[in-house]
């Protein structure tokens, strides 16, 4: 009798492996062993080498993008199917380049998932006899597909033939920026063959790079997010006065995890040269236009005499050419100034600096005073003998009249771009609120949907399931049911925050039953956890809302038990007039960079999770009067305060429908 296939399952949701484990096993597979992370499906494979192994993508430690290649070198004869829950959107094609031999999403029915297996292996499905051929459907791979390989090869070739005869540089490179390939306009650039640029690190040929090294430059294209970085520098082996233009774009996995760098090298030498000519040329014609009309521009001699005269200087000082052509420039000026020598001290600074430039009041012909703006440039002949000054009068006074004007609107223009600004970085951070909550939700509800969807399937087609098995099944149902019951109460409280409609019944109760209720609770969900509740003082009490109260407990003991380590320990004491409730794990903590960001919306170290949790315990925290704090140990702790409360015989009496406020005793309903 022919063994049946064997078939390693790698998966961290352990209830999704045991649904998938159960038809597999009824379909006819072997499955001989099981693994939470990437790094389980390579001792896994080393070990067993199996037929197949179902390798999910997206898991903690490793995922199944980067374990792929080694599994495949561990276990060369094992087809590997990579099992998603993600969209495909360009996914398929990776894997299948790493050497996966198909990629299934975990929303395809578990009646399909065998059979499609079974074809993959080349095996017949349960009564359907053996595969219709021996060469493998198109789902499957190009191996045996000639005319796919063809026209692979076709588009390959073609790509080739870009890149190489492309007119600008091009080469891929190392996340580390060593160049691994380069293409001929490359090689120019830098007076190289192609085939001497391969291994040569990308930062020796960088002259010159500017305001940002190019180390900080292969940063910054590598932070997620970024798509590309382009930046200006020189080359070695290329003139100083040549400027090459460089786009460094990163070549990311599905996950956004960075594979390596695509770099393009455009040589700017010429543009940029163009537009600095451009540039000076139109200053120089700046100054043509302007001067006609609104500057005045004549020659003094060496000692300071007027030599020639423009309309300008005409129109804004009145006098006429032949008024003034031989006068000291010094009757420009007020009286004050001619007598301290100020006209003298400007032409003496022009000499020593070569130029002299400052803003005062100046004297037309008819005794009125205007505001310029003068420049006074010395003048030397070729030979370097100083022939004269040129000097350049611009009436400023409308402008200083104006400029308070100008300040105050510039002041009330900054603050309505701020305000302008503030405004759409909150629209852009609600709309990208929105979209990662829309995105992790699909992502936490597929599995539970899954695993509920298909055991219902087990059930109707199982009719007879063993005992143990169908205790499993129903325990792995509540579990789920219960992990869409928390997902859905954290997001409506969260909606309810939003919309500051959450009510809260503050009344005085006793702290041990709601941790004890939180403890069970997880214990029933993880028996395996290593979960420890420090009985508090049963005189421990706080005024709370009941259900709220629960839920920041049942938040925080759920995100030690999810992003922790065990063993967790849940204990509470009073401090003053609050209550502490703490909870801790054995974890390394909280990432230095999150912890500013820790009780904000969607933030989450994790791959999974919808971020809601410990904001909700915060929000929650703080309109009972408390709050919520993170502590990095070790070990590391999430502490909650919440106002101390009275016992019931302080206030409250004891009826059928609990306690209630005795007459006189101030018990609100607060709604935020």
């Amino acid at each position: 009798m022919t063994a049946p296939p064997t078939v390693v399952l790698v998966d961290d949701s352990d209830d999704l492996r045991l649904l998938v484990r159960t038809f597999l096993e009824r379909s006819g597979l072997e499955v001989v062993d099981e693994g939470g992370n990437g790094r389980e499906a390579i001792a896994l494979a080393r070990t067993h080498r199996p037929d197949l192994l179902l390798l999910d993508v997206s898991m903690p430690e490793m995922d199944g993008l980067e374990a792929l290649p080694q599994v495949t070198a561990a276990s060369p004869h094992t087809r590997v199917v990579m099992f998603t829950g993600f969209e495909q959107q360009g996914l398929d094609d990776r894997v299948r380049r790493l050497g996966a031999s198909a990629l299934l999403e975990k929303s395809m029915s578990m009646r399909a998932l065998a059979p499609r297996l079974l074809e993959l292996l080349g095996q017949p499905a349960p009564g359907r006899g053996e595969p219709r051929s021996s060469a493998p459907s198109a789902s499957v791979g190009r191996d045996g597909d000639p005319e796919g390989e063809a026209v692979l090869d076709e588009h390959r070739e073609r790509f080739r033939e870009v890149f190489e005869e492309a007119a600008i540089g091009m080469g891929t490179m190392t996340l580390a920026g060593r160049l691994v390939r380069a293409n001929r306009a490359l090689a120019e650039l830098v007076a190289l063959a192609p085939d001497d640029l391969v291994g040569t690190a990308y930062r020796d040929l960088v002259v010159d790079d500017g305001e940002r090294p190019f180390e900080d430059q292969l940063a910054a294209a590598l932070e997620r997010g970024v798509g590309m970085v382009q930046f200006e520098h020189g080359l070695l082996r290329m003139p100083a006065s040549r400027r090459v233009l460089t786009t460094l774009a990163p070549i990311r996995d599905s996950s956004g995890t960075p594979l390596y760098l695509f770099a393009q090298l455009q040589d700017v030498s010429a543009q940029r040269a163009a537009e600095a000519a451009l540039r000076q040329s139109e200053e120089r014609f700046r100054l043509l236009v302007e001067g006609v009309s609104d500057y005045a521009i004549f020659m003094l001699d060496p000692s300071g005499k007027v030599q020639s005269w423009n309309a300008g200087a005409q129109r804004m000082k009145g006098y006429e050419a032949h008024e003034i052509i031989g006068q000291h420039f010094r009757r420009f000026y007020p009286v004050d100034l001619q007598r301290a020598g100020h006209p003298e001290h400007e032409l003496e600074l022009a000499i020593r600096d070569g130029r002299y430039e400052e803003e005062g009041w100046r004297v037309r012909k008819d005794g009125s005073r205007f505001y310029a703006n003068v420049v006074i440039t010395a003048i030397h002949d070729p030979s370097g003998h100083h022939v004269g000054f040129a000097k350049i009068t611009r009436d400023v006074t409308e402008r200083q009249r104006l400029q308070d004007e100008r300040e105050s609107a510039a002041i009330a223009l900054e603050h309505a771009n701020a305000e302008l600004e503030a405004a759409n970085q909150r629209l852009a951070r609600a709309a990208a609120d929105q979209a990662q909550l829309v995105a992790t939700t699909a992502h936490e509800l597929r599995t539970p949907i899954a695993i509920l969807s298909g055991a219902v399937q087990t059930f109707a087609d199982q009719h007879e399931l063993a005992g143990d098995e169908r205790e499993q099944m129903l325990a792995s149902m509540s579990t789920n049911a219960a992990r869409l019951k928390r997902l859905l109460d954290d997001l409506l409280t969260a909606a309810r925050l939003d919309a500051q409609a959450v009510a809260l019944d503050l009344r005085p109760m006793p702290v041990a039953p709601v941790l004890a209720q939180a403890v069970a609770g997880a214990r029933h969900r993880y028996p395996s956890l290593e979960l420890t509740l420090v009985e508090p003082d049963p005189d421990l009490w706080v005024r709370a809302d009941a259900g709220r109260f629960g839920q920041i407990v049942d938040n925080l003991v759920n995100n030690a038990v999810n992003h922790g380590r065990p063993p967790v320990e849940v204990s509470a004491v009073r401090v003053g007039d609050e209550v502490e409730i703490r909870v801790l794990d054995s974890g390394p903590g909280v990432p230095t960079d999150l912890r500013e960001r820790l009780f904000d919306r969607y933030v989450t170290a994790a791959r999974s999770g919808t971020g809601l949790g410990l904001y909700i315990v915060r929000e929650l925290a703080q309109a009972h009067g408390g709050d919520a704090r993170y502590e990095p140990g070790p070990p590391p702790a999430f502490v909650v305060t919440l106002p101390g409360g009275g016992k019931p015989s302080e206030g409250t009496v004891r009826t059928d429908g609990g306690d209630r406020p005795a007459p006189g005793l101030d018990v609100r309903s607060r709604v935020f």
